[in-house]
């Protein structure tokens, strides 16, 4: 096996992607909160030949991941995967994706694979991204047979503004659906399947009207190319159902398609429906005959506890009637006093009387200490 280097980069500062890329806009309007809630879903379709017959399966998924930064803080962005494995002219060939994303689209770190199982000289590259501080680390690897080519470029991350990954344009694909538009002059840096930096445009041509499984569907049609600067432009159509599904690609050239065989349930954006306002009304709970049952059910039984609690203390109504007895003899201006000074004397912490009374009398609600 040999194995050789056939780019390597450090800190490219002076970099300069070319007049053409240079005006490339600084990216796609992100998302807004209510349609990414939308854009979480999984998709599978088939992968046909022009023949019709099966040649395998493409699955698509868009969910709501973790993702752990250099710094080692853990938070939540879009995470995309996506893999397929088929045949190409009987070869067994295949693909997967594995992509963090942030609220913008920008790449945190993504990891494609391909294989291609030629008879002779069996193809697999892999490229891995990665955005370290200010700059996008990309690391490409091409197995042809035994041999091995390695490679790795830095890019300041300033100079990619608009750089759309491939796990990116997953994303933005379902946004283009959902808001049945694509932006004017839609142009942005990517790379291509080399993994050298190019840039690609999209184009909305137009809706139509397809068969899907015994349904018919109205899909709004997406073309991409990646324009590559060393080989030919390479471009795939998407047919897009409104809530983001797709629903079919071709790509252009190809003579297989990938296509969903049965309508998906098709997600709609809930109606925040608006709290209701409930008036208050007085509670006449007299005219409530429920109410008032309970409450002579109620007052009822506190009278039985009461007559019952009286029967087992007749010391209790006996002391009660001395109080109103001596209080009506008396008739005191200050009730409460007088009845503190009646009732002191049976407190079980109450100091003895002295033999000689003071002229000071103490207050009977403070304790001697």
């Amino acid at each position: 096996m040999s194995s050789r280097a056939y780019s390597t980069g450090g800190n490219r500062a002076d970099w300069d992607p070319g007049a053409e890329i240079l005006s490339v806009p600084t990216g796609p309007s992100p998302p807004e909160p209510e349609e990414l809630q939308m854009l979480f879903f999984s998709e599978t379709l088939d992968m046909i030949s022009d023949t019709g017959e099966p040649q395998g399966e493409l699955t698509i998924e868009v969910e709501r991941g973790k993702y752990k930064d250099e710094a080692g803080a853990m938070s939540f962005c879009p995470f995309v995967h996506a893999f397929s494995r088929g045949f190409l002219d009987k070869m067994l060939c295949g693909n997967s994706l594995l992509g963090y994303l942030s609220w913008h689209l920008e790449a945190r770190e993504q990891h494609s694979h391909e294989f291609i199982k030629f008879l002779i000289l069996p193809l697999e590259r892999k490229i891995s991204l990665l955005k370290q501080n200010d700059q996008l680390a990309v690391t490409r690897s091409i197995k042809e047979g035994e041999e091995v080519k390695t490679g790795v470029t830095f890019f300041p991350w300033h100079s990619i503004k608009g750089f759309i990954s491939e796990a990116a344009n997953l994303v933005l694909l379902r946004v283009m659906a959902w808001r049945r538009m694509v932006p004017s002059n839609a142009r942005f840096l990517a790379l291509d399947t080399e993994g050298n930096l190019c840039h690609s445009t999209y184009h909305a041509l137009g809706f139509q009207t397809i068969q899907v499984g015994h349904q018919q569907a109205e899909v709004f049609i997406v073309e991409q190319t990646v324009h590559s600067e060393k080989g030919i432009p390479m471009s795939c159509q998407y047919y897009l159902l409104p809530d983001g599904h797709l629903a079919k690609r071709i790509q252009v050239g190809s003579p297989g398609c990938c296509i969903i065989t049965k309508m998906p349930i098709m997600r709609e954006e809930d109606e925040i429906e608006p709290r209701p306002v409930f008036e208050k009304k007085p509670l006449v709970w007299e005219e409530d005959m429920e109410l008032y049952s309970k409450f002579l059910d109620r007052k009822e039984e506190l009278r039985l506890g009461h007559s019952s609690y009286l029967r087992q203390h007749p010391e209790a109504q006996a002391l009660t009637s001395d109080f109103l007895l001596f209080l009506l003899l008396r008739q005191p201006e200050d009730v409460v006093t007088f009845a503190a000074e009646f009732f002191g004397p049976f407190a079980a912490n109450c100091p003895p009387i002295p033999a000689l009374r003071s002229s000071h009398r103490p207050s009977p609600f403070r304790r001697d200490t």
